[in-house]
């Protein structure tokens, strides 16, 4: 049976599990797999294995397991990590993802299904205003969900695949399962992008190293829509090459909660390369880098895209970031060094991931531009905010299905943004502590913390 496994590289995905002769017959029809013969496991944000685990003819698990220490030199009282999606406690250690699913195939059926636990389940719905609108709590009810859908595989080209439900986003680069990336705190470009859309995407094989993926979506990271008016975008990836990947992410929506005038366009690009690659060398074994740069703006409803306007069509409100990584791996992939980093530039902060206000990580259902809270994060339009990070680590690799990560990150803000030695909670850093009248959370520009993360993949 020819190798399938290169659909999970790229797309996440798994062609039917049939017999061999249905095997034969459906690649006969077609004109040769994606990927053919490919080596993709050194990208990143892709699956490092070789090929999927455990492949059963009607079912292959996944389960992910994301385990971290995270010691922050800034101390904060009450141990809140602000501004990452991937953790969410300082100076102890915490369960932030356990990953536990798989794809489900019977002919050209498809089924993929993962949950989550841990600490992400609650980071990753506390921006999504959308669950204000209408009744039933949303947030609850899908944060148990990293991704869930289910779609039809078509012998047309070199397959065409449609599926409905939740699945990854490819904005800002980054996986959303960390055992899939070079660093472990993502960039701001990546962690202040979606991670997940909601609706319906069409995945068009061209050819054996072309995808075209038009989506229509609730919108930007959210379970419900915002407004009247769902996201539309799309994905183009070509790999002209096994050491070269390039993709294009462009994004148009309407997701300011309660405000349809105003439109967000969002484009993502990115571009890996492997330079030098010896896998059987016991020094160096390869070496490749990534690039992203984002581009977008919102206009109308109070804010004015790329410039300042006048006082009925509001100051300036866009996103440009970039970041770049390179990474080394050693004695037969086995251990590898990555260093990087990146910028961004979001006036208007419409982006950014709010500190939580006092005991709280969701936006206050009566002002949606704001964190619920004794003290709100102001993110209206005009406010400014910038930032930059770089990062380093080590990675331990005994096996294709674990890794030792030891990471060191330094992040700077333009405005007070990271948390303080005093935390963003209470005096005692407890949420059951009453708080003084002139008590405020302790923000700071900067932040710098080391990173010990444990990362299993079945």
């Amino acid at each position: 049976m020819k190798k399938i496994s290169t659909f999970l590289f790229l797309f996440g995905l798994s062609l039917p599990a049939i017999s061999q002769e249905d095997t034969t017959e459906l690649f006969n029809k077609q004109k040769g797999e994606p990927l053919d013969g490919m080596d993709c496991s050194w990208w990143n944000g892709g699956d490092r294995r070789s090929k999927p685990t455990l492949a059963g003819k009607y079912f292959t698990p996944t389960v992910m397991v994301d385990a971290n220490y995270s010691y922050d030199f800034n101390d904060p009282i009450d141990n809140t990590v602000v501004g990452s999606t991937a953790i969410a406690r300082n100076n102890e250690m915490e369960v932030s993802a356990v990953h536990l699913g798989g794809d489900f195939t019977y002919r050209n059926a498809r089924a993929h299904v993962v949950t989550q636990f841990g600490t992400r389940s609650s980071l990753i719905p506390r921006n999504d205003y959308s669950v204000y609108k209408g009744q039933y709590q949303l947030a609850d009810m899908y944060r148990y969900l990293a991704e869930a859908n289910a779609g039809y595989h078509f012998n047309v080209l070199h397959g065409i695949n449609i599926d409905a439900g939740m699945f990854m986003s490819y904005l800002g680069l980054n996986s959303y399962y960390q055992v899939e990336n070079w660093e472990y705190q993502a960039s701001f470009t990546s962690d202040n992008t979606p991670w997940f859309f909601n609706g319906i995407r069409l995945q068009i094989f061209a050819t054996k190293k072309l995808k075209i993926e038009p989506w229509i979506i609730n919108g930007w990271q959210s379970y419900g829509m915002y407004n009247h008016q769902p996201g539309v975008g799309g994905n183009i990836t070509w790999c002209p090459n096994e050491n070269v990947k390039m993709l294009t992410n462009d994004y148009y929506g309407a997701d300011a909660a309660g405000i349809p005038q105003r439109k967000r366009f969002h484009s993502d690009n990115s571009l890996l390369v492997r330079y030098f690659n010896r896998p059987a060398s016991r020094g160096i074994s390869k070496m490749a880098f990534s690039f992203t740069g984002d581009f977008g703006f919102e206009k109308g409803g109070g804010v004015n895209g790329l410039k300042n306007g006048d006082s009925i069509h509001g100051p300036a409100q866009y996103f440009v970031s970039l970041m770049f990584y390179h990474r080394t791996w050693f004695a037969k992939n086995h251990f590898a060094w990555t260093f990087g980093g990146g910028y961004m530039n979001n006036p208007g902060r419409y982006l950014v991931l709010l500190p939580p206000g006092q005991a709280s990580s969701l936006p206050n259902p009566n002002n949606p531009t704001q964190t619920a809270g004794a003290y709100p994060y102001s993110a209206n339009p005009g406010d400014p905010f910038s930032g930059f990070d770089c990062s380093t680590n080590i990675d331990w690799m005994p096996n294709q299905h674990i890794a030792f990560r030891l990471e060191y990150v330094h992040r700077e803000s333009s405005v007070n943004y990271f948390a303080g030695h005093g935390g963003v909670t209470s005096p005692s850093g407890y949420t059951t502590t009453n708080l003084p009248a002139d008590w405020k959370p302790d923000l700071v520009k900067s932040d710098d913390r080391i990173i010990f993360a444990v990362l299993f993949r079945l």
